[in-house]
């Protein structure tokens, strides 16, 4: 039996499904006196210190948590489940932490990209029984803005390089407790988690592990999920976002068998793009919530959904917030949510007023699970002007001309599956959205998609150099070398793809061989 500390963070699903796939019983969390008999302890965290401390307290969890480490019974902290050990955070001045360990929790202040998003690896400190079968050149899926600084260094169990040297994980005697996430980390972590859970491993160090880690180039799988005319749930794929095939919808697989084929593949993220249109309320959308879920009991790397992530008022009057939206999909299986033609109305909604009232859905989803887990779907189109002061947007001066021998183009955000366009460009969508908390951009083109003619390296470079969150390529892939382009080219930390995934012209594996030794990546 293992117990598990859901405190109402965001997809405590996958940690649930890791365990039971190890052929564990888990039980959550509902009163003190579970914690206080407890045999083995997971804690989850995501989400945002401030808010989890607030939430421990008033469920009355504090005091006997840290009476339960202190027991020495077995415990495993997970991101904030980390965090939450030290005494306090500069994510949220003035909150206490658990205090279990002495020192604090600090903010990246890098060059690169924050949040630290994918893949990286361990440099080991000291020999820990979860070690046990690992060769030490694996690679685990960390997201995170904030790393912990312990006073005393003999807790200090892996360190992780990304611009700094941070510690990963720290572990004193029964208690365990990482930055990454094993649920999410495919077989390594699985490993880990098993070893946790099971008693009699050796203590070991890795034989080979690195002396510097590098974070990963992520290759990204894209299943557009949409109903047919006969209502059933497919994979489909548009061509400049055109779905439908002599009338019909494109039908390319079953988005539950589809991702799970991309996790055996190597997909080091999997992301569902519901595009179907919601007739009423996307909480009554469920085939869509079971594919989450169902995903999630098998698929052990990162999900991201996207479509309908905004303020509803049913057809009863009642009205959902976005946040609400959201906690269901990350309660059904999701770590992360995509808003996309939502984030075009918030941005305008800014410019045009000149602030934010604090209560946008990208606001309040970052302020709760923390900014990591709120992703912008940018849908942009090309746009060519004669000069660079022909319209109040950021202009590029680009090496493809437009019709006419334009020299210079701006990239108009799109929404409604771009369909419609609207008033503000792809740049300036991009910096609003990380000022309101957004952690991520998947950045999307409109003239790309389906063409299989490689990404706009024009566009990324563009966007990726106006903000400091990491970007996701997309739309355009079409070969191996247009991986290699855009990761040598750009400053994306990823790329996606779908439709040569989905027809197997060109399969994720094929990629990652062919990137091996050029590029990082996780293999």
């Amino acid at each position: 039996m293992i117990t598990l500390l859901d405190y109402g963070a965001g997809n405590v699903r996958s940690v649930v499904n890791a365990i039971e796939s190890l052929g564990q019983t888990v039980r959550p969390v509902s009163s003190p006196e579970d914690i206080v008999s407890a045999e083995k302890l997971v804690f989850p965290g995501v989400g945002a210190f401030g808010n989890m401390m607030k939430i421990l307290a008033t469920k009355g969890y504090v005091e006997p948590l840290k009476a339960y480490i202190r027991s020495g019974r077995p415990f495993f902290g997970i991101c904030l489940g980390l965090q939450a050990l030290f005494e306090e955070s500069e994510e949220a001045p003035g909150v206490r932490g658990l205090g279990i360990f002495s020192g604090k929790v600090r903010r990246f202040d890098l060059d690169l990209s924050v949040p630290h998003i994918g893949w990286n690896g361990l440099r080991f400190h000291k020999a820990a029984e979860v070690f046990d079968g690992l060769s030490g050149r694996e690679k685990f899926y960390f997201v995170h803005s904030y790393y912990v600084a312990p006073e005393d260094p003999s807790v200090v169990l892996t360190t992780t390089d990304y611009g700094i040297e941070f510690v990963s994980a720290v572990q004193v005697g029964s208690l365990v407790a990482t930055q990454f996430h094993p649920e999410k980390s495919a077989n390594p972590g699985i490993s880990m988690l098993k070893n946790f859970i099971e008693a009699g491993h050796p203590a070991v160090v890795p034989a080979s592990g690195p002396r510097n880690t590098t974070l990963a180039k992520r290759i990204v799988a894209c299943l557009d999920v949409r109903a047919t005319d006969d209502g059933d749930l497919v994979v489909t794929k548009g061509d400049r976002y055109d779905v439908r095939e002599k009338g019909a919808v494109r039908n390319l697989g079953k988005p539950v068998e589809l991702a799970g084929r991309y996790y055996q593949e190597g997909a080091d993220e999997i992301t569902f793009l519901n595009i179907t249109g919601f007739r009423d309320f996307p909480l009554e959308d469920m085939p869509m919530l079971e594919v989450l879920r169902q995903t999630s009991k098998t698929v052990f790397v990162p999900l991201t959904i996207g479509g309908g992530i905004r303020n509803y008022t049913d057809k009863n009057g009642r009205r959902y917030s976005a946040l609400e939206v959201a906690a269901e999909y990350f309660r059904s299986g999701a770590d992360k949510v995509s808003i996309g033609s939502e984030a075009v109305s918030i941005a305008q909604a800014v410019v045009e007023t000149g602030s934010s009232d604090g209560r946008s859905a990208i606001e309040e989803i970052s302020r709760v699970y923390g900014n990591q887990a709120v992703v912008i779907s940018i849908d942009p189109r090309r746009v060519y002007v004669s000069a660079p002061d022909a319209v109040p947007h950021h202009v590029i001066e680009t090496e493809i001309p437009g019709p006419s021998g334009e020299r210079f183009c701006w990239y108009q955000c799109t929404v409604k599956g771009g369909r419609e366009g609207s008033r503000i460009d792809a740049v300036t969508l991009a910096r609003i959205c990380e000022g309101l908390g957004a952690g991520e951009i998947l950045l999307n083109c409109i003239d790309r998609d389906g063409t299989n003619t490689g990404f706009d390296i024009e566009l990324i470079n563009a966007v990726a150099s106006a903000v400091s969150i990491p970007v996701i390529a997309s739309s355009g892939a079409g070969c191996e070398d247009h991986f290699l382009e855009v990761f040598t080219r750009t400053d994306a930390e990823a790329a996606l793809a779908a439709g040569i995934f989905h027809r197997r012209q060109v399969p994720i594996e094929a990629v990652k061989r062919f990137l091996d030794g050029k590029v990082e990546v996780r293999r």
